[in-house]
């Protein structure tokens, strides 16, 4: 028989074994993050592009006799050309209209028409309105100049959105190539998901927990951010042949809203009535106005086509998911935070779900 005192200190010798190797385990996990931390937007963005098109490598793989490589090769070199032409030439306007609006400040060759008097007659707020209307129609340089630390910050934050769009470009195409290494290897990466998915949350819900972040990616992935980029390429080459100004600025309204799950006819219906009323009726006008009003409704057709495939998931996770990925970790969260969101929100409702089962099953009445 042990005396209580060797076996507390047998005891506390394995409890110090066990924090030293916790303590160890966790300097390493440290480390390790932070070494991995800087490619850890690209890493995540590359696997919702290789989810996402890993159907599209099957079809290819088939045709190809099994050669994943060439299979990947292919889709990386289409998805650059389909990509890069009119993304670059939105990236350009963008920052032409930054520069041009910038321009136009410096200059001070702005002109205020004076208001009507009826603006004085609005409720609550007529006044003010009227009198400020009539100080920016004959003094801009001494509103502009009361206004200057807020169009400083506003500046900053639009010059730091145009930087953003810039380096989301950058890594968009660099996790591209990334994303086509993954699905060269797409049979093998399934199975190490189902692995650490099965070790994490056990042999019967890993294959299920992989099936739903699978569905989950591609129907936010192709539902709703690539609706929305979709309908922003179509709409904003329109505005670039247009010559309209600030036609990038207008493109990227069109991609937040298009993510927010909002009508782009909020963007579209003031520009068709701006050409109109700037450049008159004429076949241009007409056939720009056609062309962008049928350009803001396509989302109408392709949602039912994309979006109805897979793990419908709320429009208030994607929308809180587009802002917060946006704030987080600039334009390219636009694309990361509603999948990554809508992923937890459908692992979190699962484990609600399989715990309220658990009770049901454990309340109802045996046979």
């Amino acid at each position: 028989m042990l005396h209580p005192r060797p076996l507390q200190r047998e005891l506390s010798r394995e409890l110090l074994d066990v924090l030293i190797r916790v303590g160890l385990i966790a300097v390493l996990a440290v480390f390790c993050f932070r070494i991995f931390a800087p490619f850890l937007n690209l890493m995540i963005w590359a696997l919702i592009l290789a989810v996402t098109l890993y159907p599209l490598q099957t079809t290819l793989r088939q045709r190809f006799g099994a050669r994943d490589g060439l299979a990947a090769t292919l889709i990386v070199f289409v998805a650059f050309a389909v990509v890069l032409a009119p993304t670059c030439m939105l990236a350009l306007a963008l920052a032409d209209s930054v520069e041009h609006a910038f321009a136009v400040l410096r200059s001070e060759s702005i002109h205020v028409p004076p208001p009507d008097a009826s603006v004085a007659s609005w409720p609550l707020i007529g006044q003010r309105v009227f009198d400020f209307w009539s100080q920016a129609s004959t003094d801009l340089a001494g509103v502009l100049h009361r206004f200057a630390p807020e169009l400083k910050v506003a500046g900053r934050t639009v010059l730091g959105t145009v930087t953003g769009f810039g380096a989301g470009l950058v890594i968009f195409f660099v996790a591209l190539i990334v994303a086509g290494i993954v699905m060269a290897h797409g049979e093998k990466g399934h199975r190490n998901a189902l692995q650490i998915a099965s070790r994490i949350s056990g042999a019967d819900n890993g294959p299920r927990i992989v099936e739903l972040c699978t569905k989950t990616i591609r129907a936010v992935a192709q539902g709703v951010v690539g609706i929305a980029f979709i309908q922003t390429v179509l709409i904003g080459v329109a505005f670039v042949m247009m010559k309209l100004p600030g036609a990038g600025l207008l493109a990227l309204a069109v991609l937040l809203i298009g993510i927010m799950q909002l009508p782009a006819t909020l963007i579209t219906g003031p520009v068709i009535v701006f050409v109109i009323v700037t450049h008159g009726v004429n076949v241009a006008t007409i056939v720009f106005s056609v062309y962008v009003f049928i350009a803001g409704l396509v989302d109408n057709v392709l949602k039912p086509l994309l979006l109805g495939r897979g793990v419908s998931v709320p429009m208030p996770v994607v929308l809180i998911g587009a802002l917060g990925g946006m704030v987080t970790s600039g334009v390219i969260g636009l694309f990361i935070g509603p999948v990554m969101l809508a992923v937890g929100y459908q692992l979190f409702w699962r484990w609600v779900r399989r715990d309220r089962e658990a009770v049901t099953a454990a309340e109802s009445p045996g046979p």
